[in-house]
């Protein structure tokens, strides 16, 4: 039978606002701004939450309900969450609905959204349990699967998630990391006894997350009729596809107007109805034994044209700014502060340092169209602000 994996992310950061050197010492308000300031948390969420979260979980509500087969996996950052809880909380009540119906899948990952594990793999697995405590708290379950944050991966991830007890990983199915290989198989993950990778299909991913709207793309228009067909053509190449992407490609990336709910609200049930169906991750990852086993030694995301780290590290503002934030850990941890210690946790969001690239070839669009700030140095300036300011509470 033929299967779609299909994967949602779901993650907003909490935005520092324009702190400026003056702000250091006299203020530690580093994330609240006048409302319809442009990096107003509560402005972003409450916009995006009519646009996408709200009715991208009707449709899949609506989907579970109609279809037994359908299902669907979640990844949700405590960043998310702290925001719905407060501007939202009826969004964290669906979700509670839609997996207590068995067809919703939660994915762990770190709770802020961070790439810890390549700066402090303490701070990487504390970030870890607190976003497991939290998807037990609200949704009564334990994340069986994992996804590094970006999906960045290595053969070091990969043994870690395995000694943890993790079934399986979720990755970018680079071409080159597979060669020759389809991303439509269940792999091994190198040097692990249990782990299963789940490998995105990432030109069918991306047909829908960035190039449904586009009208310069030679398949412009896409419907829902001609995106099977490539699924059953893709299917020649293995029966299971993972298509992984933002939740906010739903009505956010790609907006109502476009078509993308209706789109997916047909390709559901037309896929369904041919007699294929869907899988959550842990359902993949136990679908069928590993065909072959997969090494990455150098990290692997899903962003940007190289599928590395450059997005985050590539600059020296970039560098420095990470830098200086994780030196401050030790310090920040044994102050016992608790809104000191959750003030520099919101810091390490990767979304901070994605915000302070400099690449501006084949990605500058998406990352300006990310950034909530006027310039990348500007991004900068006010992040470094606020590890002042951090780093003389530490010393108060």
């Amino acid at each position: 039978m033929r299967s779609i994996c299909l994967y949602l992310h779901i993650h907003q950061p909490l935005r520092y606002r324009e702190y400026s050197i003056f702000n250091v010492a006299n203020s530690s308000n580093y994330f609240e701004d006048d409302y319809y300031g442009r990096q107003s948390n509560e402005r972003i969420f409450k916009k995006v939450t009519e646009k996408s979260y709200r009715p991208m979980l009707n449709l899949l509500e609506k989907n579970i309900k109609k279809y037994p087969q359908f299902k669907v996996s979640l990844s949700i950052t405590g960043t998310w969450l702290e925001q719905a809880e407060k501007w939202a909380p009826e969004l964290i009540d669906q979700i509670k609905y839609l997996v207590s119906r068995g067809q919703v899948e939660i994915v762990g990952e770190t709770y802020y959204h961070s790439l810890a594990f390549y700066y402090n793999i303490d701070e990487f697995e504390a970030q870890v349990k607190m976003h497991e405590d939290k998807i037990h708290e609200l949704f009564g379950v334990v994340p069986k699967v994992f996804r590094n944050t970006e999906l960045a991966y290595n053969d070091a991830v990969g043994k870690w998630a395995d000694e943890k007890g993790y079934i399986g990983v979720l990755a970018e199915g680079w071409d080159k990391i597979l060669g020759w290989r389809s991303p439509n198989y269940v792999y091994k993950a190198a040097g692990c006894k249990n782990l299963k990778l789940l490998l995105k299909n990432y030109r069918l991913s991306d047909d829908i997350a960035f190039r449904f709207s586009d009208r310069n793309w030679s398949e412009w228009p896409l419907t829902a009729q001609k995106y099977q067909s490539w699924l059953e053509v893709e299917s020649l190449r293995g029966n299971l596809i993972n298509l992984f992407m933002d939740f906010e490609t739903f009505g956010e990336h790609q907006w109502a107007d476009t078509g993308i709910f209706n789109f997916m609200d047909i390709l559901i049930a037309s896929w369904l109805d041919g007699g294929n169906n869907f899988l959550t991750v842990s359902e993949a990852c136990n679908s069928a034994d590993a065909v072959d086993e997969i090494s990455m030694p150098n990290t692997v995301t899903w962003a940007d044209t190289e599928r590395d780290l450059s997005a985050w590290f590539s600059n020296s503002m970039q560098t420095q700014a990470t830098d200086v934030l994780f030196e401050l850990r030790d310090a920040v941890i044994a102050s016992g502060d608790e809104r000191l210690i959750a003030d520099w946790r919101r810091m390490t969001t990767s979304d901070h340092t994605y915000s302070m690239c400099t690449k501006y070839w084949h990605d500058g669009d998406v990352h300006a169209y990310f950034s909530a700030y006027a310039s990348p140095y500007e991004s900068f300036m006010y992040f470094m602000n606020v590890l002042r300011d951090i780093s003389y509470r530490t010393k108060k």
